[in-house]
């Protein structure tokens, strides 16, 4: 697990239209993962059993101060792909929150909307700020709902999202293409407005990727150094961050951080227990 340097800039690409190219026209940005990266993602399978019995013991985790968090899952995917994760936060004491949205189907103004209320909704219900994590797709919107209401939100935490740089360089991006047309989704992909996305956040926020990705090119999901602005890598499969063991010890780690006390992650020395875990 290495904390990673902060790129120069955020790949960036032009719009895309009913003929455009599935990659970027930007000779810098990233590949989509190789097929073969892809096929690894079956791994997501061990990481959840695995995951399941190392957590059912929560000596050890840092418990949670009781404050709200919102859960984004990623594009295509719906609550029951969160549900592990939410479980093992409230577990710890943290009051964990659902989306409310179903499926994600793609971004729109109307789901933009929708967020900002939900935020300020948990926010009027417990009196403190909301942490928001979301999951590829998902870490986007959690980004901009922080943009939007950076005095409501504690902190951000994205999971192999590729806010940095254009969606082709996922292999997402032809479902997406087919399921969100029109002048909305072609503004969401202008140089303009993806530049924009990466830029820093007022609020801590923390970016967790993978070169073991098989989904999204993990470039696109580190984010340029600012204040209060961290890359923390993992060794994860794109469809298992949100019960990959040592995604959820860095994930828990910042959340149970102090609100206004933020501080760069710092990873644990290594156990004997880790380096055993390792080589089997």
């Amino acid at each position: 697990m290495t904390t990673a340097p902060a790129p120069d800039a955020a790949p960036v690409a032009a719009a895309p239209d009913a003929d455009a190219p599935d990659t970027p026209d930007t000779p810098s940005a990233p590949l989509a993962p190789t097929l073969w990266a892809t096929s690894r993602e079956w791994r997501t399978a061990l990481d959840l059993a695995a995951t399941a019995v190392r957590t059912r013991d929560l000596a050890g985790w840092p418990p949670g101060d009781g404050h709200p968090v919102l859960v984004i899952p990623g594009f295509l995917a719906g609550p029951e792909s969160t549900l592990f994760l939410r479980q093992h936060l409230r577990r710890l004491g943290y009051r964990t929150h659902d989306w409310r949205q179903g499926r994600n189907l793609g971004a729109s103004a109307a789901l933009a909307a929708d967020l900002e209320e939900l935020l300020l909704e948990l926010y009027d219900r417990y009196g403190r700020r909301v942490s928001v994590v979301g999951w590829s797709a998902g870490g986007i919107y959690a980004r901009e709902l922080a943009r939007a209401l950076p005095h409501y939100t504690r902190s951000v935490i994205t999971l192999g999202s590729p806010f940095a740089g254009h969606p082709a360089s996922t292999r997402a991006w032809a479902m997406y293409r087919l399921l969100n047309r029109g002048p909305y989704t072609s503004e969401l992909f202008t140089q303009e407005a993806i530049a924009a996305r990466a830029g820093a956040l007022e609020v801590p926020t923390t970016s967790i990727y993978s070169r073991d990705d098989g989904i999204v090119a993990w470039q696109c999901c580190v984010a340029a150094e600012a204040p209060q602005t961290e890359n923390i890598e993992v060794s994860a499969t794109h469809l298992g961050y949100g019960h990959h063991l040592e995604t959820l010890r860095v994930l828990c780690d910042r959340l149970a951080q102090p609100e206004g006390a933020w501080t760069p992650w710092q990873a644990p020395a290594a156990t004997p227990a880790d380096a055993h875990e390792q080589a089997g």
